[in-house]
């Protein structure tokens, strides 16, 4: 190591060399590291952070752990998305930081080279598979579906000599559903197993009675699940009329189709659960005791409707036997008040009488003597207008043969024949015919 001029160059037996400033002592120390040889590491990825400038994360694994730090356009150049737990193959070398009076010293690895090992490449092909059915909206189609909550028939696709079916059987005599289970057995791991079970989905989906499908699967490895992460039995669950229950490994598990499923379960049993929605034992027994409830109230209805119809078919004789001695008491009162009025009329009646009686004896006289009168002038002036009258005094009516009067001289020589009456007698007379 080469020491500043100031260092002491003499030792003591028995003590250290030094004392040497911080500040030289680190930097040496960073030169030291930087000619460590640059090596590749592997180990799983933990606490992933990013600044504007760097990324930094811990590569760790069952022996110990190592802070890690990357360029951040080296790192968005490879595209390389990172999650806790990823295992990746990092290159690079140490560097160390000496700090300074103000600022704190830090040792990372610097990464130049990064990629995902072994089953994380895997995990990463899942990654931007996920974000691609994420960006066409398939994960929304689902869950919109109507679930209902009593189905009366559930199709189920799993393999056929799997324990998935007998933990399906299990959760659906858990609810005591008794309704009709409709079986689509295909592989479950394999590179045939995707296409069969989107089949038995289409085929399943196609049966009018089946309201809700069952997808199940017993835990494993990522690759032994890789079939339920394919891009093609993504879509078809997405686009199927009815919904989906995914049950696809166990709890630490998650595979595409359970973020395109209606519902996503751990087991087997709780996808049956979820598939019927209610305890139907347990809907049965309080059913039971809603209906002897509904029993004794029936009963108890019963007995007080007779009671009261009882008390009914007694009232209608004892009403009318009350209205009898009402209508009869009603009519006695009518005739009394008849006969009273009867009496007072007649006695109004006949005072009535009397006082007409002599007002018509008042008006007798005086209306018999203006009448008279009035018949007379009437006498004189019809017999101021009688023509007998007029004949009398010495004027004589020239009619013709027929009694028709002659008004004219012209009307008379028309005539001929003449009969002229005087106020005693009618004497016939002719006109000569003139020679003019």
């Amino acid at each position: 190591m080469v020491l500043p001029e100031s260092a002491t160059d003499t030792l003591r037996d028995g003590e250290l060399p030094g004392p040497y400033p911080v500040g030289a002592y680190a930097a040496q120390l960073k030169r030291r590291l930087l000619e460590f040889a640059r090596v590749q590491l592997v180990g799983e990825v933990w606490g992933f952070r990013s600044s504007a400038v760097r990324v930094y994360f811990e590569l760790r694994d069952g022996r110990g752990a190592l802070p890690c730090s990357m360029w951040r356009t080296d790192f968005d150049a490879l595209g390389t998305p990172l999650v806790d737990g990823l295992r990746i193959v990092v290159g690079g070398g140490c560097d160390y930081y000496p700090g300074s009076a103000t600022s704190s010293p830090s040792f990372t690895f610097a990464v130049t080279e990064l990629h995902v090992e072994g089953e994380g490449d895997l995990l990463l092909q899942l990654e931007r598979l996920r974000r691609r059915l994420a960006a066409d909206g398939l994960f929304e189609p689902q869950k919109r579906l109507v679930r209902p909550l009593l189905p009366r028939a559930i199709g189920v696709v799993t393999g056929e000599r799997g324990k998935a079916r007998d933990d399906v059987l299990a959760g659906l005599r858990r609810r005591g559903w008794a309704g009709r289970l409709v079986w689509a057995f295909a592989p479950v791991q394999d590179r045939h197993a995707a296409p069969a079970i989107a089949a038995a989905l289409r085929e399943l989906a196609a049966i009018e009675e089946v309201q809700v499908v069952i997808v199940a699967r017993g835990g494993g490895s990522l690759a032994d699940l890789f079939a339920f992460c394919d891009e093609g039995l993504c879509r078809t669950v997405a686009l199927l009329r009815v919904p989906v229950i995914s049950s696809v490994g166990h709890h630490t598990d998650r595979t595409l189709i359970d973020d395109v499923a209606a519902v996503a379960c751990s087991t087997p049993t709780h996808a049956a659960e979820a598939a019927v929605r209610i305890d139907c034992r347990a809907a049965r027994s309080d059913l039971l005791a809603a209906a002897r409830r509904l029993d004794a109230h029936g009963r108890r209805a019963i007995l007080d409707r007779a009671r009261a119809l009882g008390h009914l078919s007694r009232a209608p004789r004892q009403h009318v036997a009350r209205n009898r001695r009402h209508l009869h008491q009603l009519v006695r009162e009518l005739r009394a008040s008849a006969r009273r009025a009867c009496e007072e009329g007649q006695s109004l009646a006949g005072v009535h009488l009397l006082v007409l009686g002599r007002v018509a004896a008042r008006t007798r006289g005086s209306e018999a003597a203006k009448r008279a009168r009035e018949l007379e002038r009437l006498s004189l002036a019809l017999a101021a207008h009688d023509p007998e009258r007029t004949l009398a005094r010495g004027y004589a009516l020239v009619e013709d043969r027929l009694g028709e009067p002659l008004p004219s001289a012209a009307t008379a020589r028309s005539a001929g024949d003449l009969r002229i009456r005087f106020h005693d007698d009618t004497v016939d007379a002719k006109v000569p015919i003139s020679d003019g």
